[in-house]
């Protein structure tokens, strides 16, 4: 069992059922979306898709003071390290890490990935997703920011997600014409989406996506509600 809690935008909480916690993108403070009064009580891994703000604006505070690893691709982590994040875990696409009890592959994500430094913007590396593969057999796929791609189809034939989590909102990621052909590629039984309503621009919405996927669709489109767990 897998305790999944949404944080608003692209944000997730993953409780495992031996009790880790795994933090996807956190944005928390200055997120319109995340729930007021929740509060972490333990974090054992954070892992960043890419770095732009809204998807690494919290890792540093929240790295520090759980003394937690966090996992990205090679230069973002180098990057965190600079600000004084001592326990990053830098990988690249196609590779994969123990992290805890979870097997972590990281994997290809269509989108750019500078890190604003101020008042510049700096090499953050590339945007990526990840599977994370489970003890019990099960694995999902969090594709972090992304259009589809057509290699989506590899990531259904190698890791075979039972879950997904598609980006849906439009403008900065793919919309749900899109999300709908990349769940048609990744054939997982179920998706999650994610990155909408956040701001004006984000227009996507689940019911869209279910809507291109068609009442026939081997694919539910499960919305979750932003701070109720749900378990999967």
């Amino acid at each position: 069992m897998l305790e999944i809690t949404w944080l608003g935008h692209a944000t997730f909480q993953f409780r495992l059922e031996s009790g880790e916690v795994f933090l996807m993108d956190p944005w928390t403070d200055g997120n319109p979306s995340f729930p007021k009064g929740h509060t972490f009580d333990r974090v054992d891994a954070i892992l960043a898709s890419h770095g732009h703000f809204d998807h690494i604006h919290d890792v540093i505070p929240l790295a520090k003071k759980f003394s937690a690893p966090v996992v990205g691709i090679f230069e973002l982590c180098k990057w965190l390290e600079s600000k004084g994040v001592q326990n990053t875990a830098g990988m690249n696409k196609g590779g994969t890490q123990q992290v805890g009890p979870v097997a972590v592959t990281m994997t290809h994500a269509l989108h750019s990935c500078g890190i604003l430094d101020g008042d510049r913007i700096v090499y953050g590396g590339e945007a990526c997703g990840y599977v994370l593969r489970f003890a019990g057999g099960r694995s999902l796929y969090f594709a972090g920011d992304t259009n589809v791609f057509s290699d989506m189809a590899l990531i259904h034939e190698l890791y075979r997600p039972d879950l997904s989590f598609l980006p849906v909102g439009d403008h900065f990621t793919m919309g749900p014409r899109e999300a709908a052909l990349a769940a048609k590629l990744l054939k997982s039984p179920r998706v999650v989406p994610m990155h909408f309503g956040t701001f004006p621009a984000l227009t996507g919405t689940p019911s869209a996506l279910a809507g291109m996927l068609g009442p026939d669709s081997p694919t539910d489109v499960w919305t979750l509600e932003i701070g109720k767990p749900v378990e999967w």
